[in-house]
């Protein structure tokens, strides 16, 4: 008694149409990387929108474009309440486009406004990577604004402090490790996605 699945009296009609089939990818809603700086997030990013054939857009890059400047020329030139106003305007843009991956800057998840569009039009990833794993990796780079203070490290803890609540807000959590390769913290965030099919599904 019991199932009859698979047994040679049932009708095997599902797993004749299984049999065979390639699954692909389908996103219904952008992803939206959300975290730390140097948490990895373009990275991830660009290689999670390659394996889900849909398009990688930075909203840092994209600022940089549109203002013909730096992050670090706009925060100097015109302070960073000016440009967390452009980052919303551009992340609002992006939102409203085709389903896509989206690399944020580590600030632009602490805006209330932003969090409220990510969350209507989006889901937020969050990559949460130990602060060690953050220090190693931003230590050496000049392109970090907030991060050019006499003790970077020291100013690195706190702002990992001061956000890590409000990112622990984003609908998904990713603990990044330290070992991990780009493909395989890739490999999590795609596992991660599909256990929501209305952010992501295989389908014929």
């Amino acid at each position: 008694m019991g199932s009859t699945q698979g047994e040679p009296g049932g009708t095997g009609q599902d797993s004749g149409q299984e049999v065979g089939q390639t699954l692909r990818p389908v996103l219904h809603r952008t992803v939206v990387m959300v975290g730390m700086m140097g948490s990895g997030k373009t990275a991830v990013g660009r290689a999670l929108g390659q394996r889900l054939s849909v398009p990688f857009l930075d909203s840092d890059a994209e600022i940089e474009t549109a203002a013909h400047a730096s992050i670090a020329e706009i925060f100097a030139r015109d302070g960073e309440p000016f440009f967390r106003r452009r980052e919303s305007e551009v992340i609002g843009r992006l939102l409203a486009g085709p389903p896509c991956i989206l690399s944020t800057g580590g600030g632009a998840y602490l805006a209330a406004r932003n969090r409220d569009a990510i969350a209507a039009h989006g889901v937020a990833v969050w990559l949460n990577a130990p602060l060690d794993l953050l220090w190693e990796r931003v230590r050496h780079k000049d392109s970090r604004p907030l991060l050019r203070t006499t003790d970077p490290r020291a100013t690195l803890a706190q702002i990992h402090a001061d956000r890590t609540p409000v990112y622990a807000e984003a609908r998904l959590h990713l603990a990044v490790q330290s070992r991990a390769s780009i493909e395989e913290t890739t490999d999590s965030v795609i596992a991660l996605l599909l256990t929501d099919p209305t952010v992501l599904e295989m389908l014929p």
